[in-house]
């Protein structure tokens, strides 16, 4: 059983009082961030969204993130009219950042998925803005 010591020195624990600029949690585990051998586009996508990324997993309690994504998801459903379509964009933005960042990595399942996720929401915003 573990000591109150060991708890203590355990990489992962922090004391309360920590200062503001360190992290509150460690980057996740993973081979590498970026996509080995990517140029142009992809190249400054990566680069540009590694700071919003550290800051959202490191920085941001977890539950913030889907809890935001949900809300204005669920405000787009109930909302019939253009503020609906507005409050559905981010969500737009944020599945479609996501997904161009995992596209390389994924089976055809996954990228088939989020393919289809990204045509619905845009449809949903396109009904709300009243253009279909």
């Amino acid at each position: 059983m573990a000591t109150d010591d060991d708890r203590r020195r355990h990489p992962l624990a922090q004391p309360r009082g920590e200062p503001k600029g360190k992290p509150k949690r460690p980057l996740p585990p993973g081979e590498q961030f970026f996509t080995p051998g990517a140029t142009g586009l992809r190249a400054a996508v990566e680069r540009r969204s590694a700071a919003p990324m550290a800051f959202l997993f490191t920085q941001v309690p977890r539950w913030i993130a889907p809890a935001v994504m949900v809300v204005l998801l669920l405000a787009g459903f109930a909302v019939q009219s253009w503020l609906g379509g507005l409050a559905v964009l981010p969500v737009v933005v944020f599945v479609g950042w996501l997904g161009y960042l995992s596209w390389p990595s994924l089976g055809v399942g996954g990228k088939l998925l989020r393919v289809a996720m990204l045509t619905f929401l845009v449809l949903l915003a396109a009904t709300r803005f009243g253009l279909i």
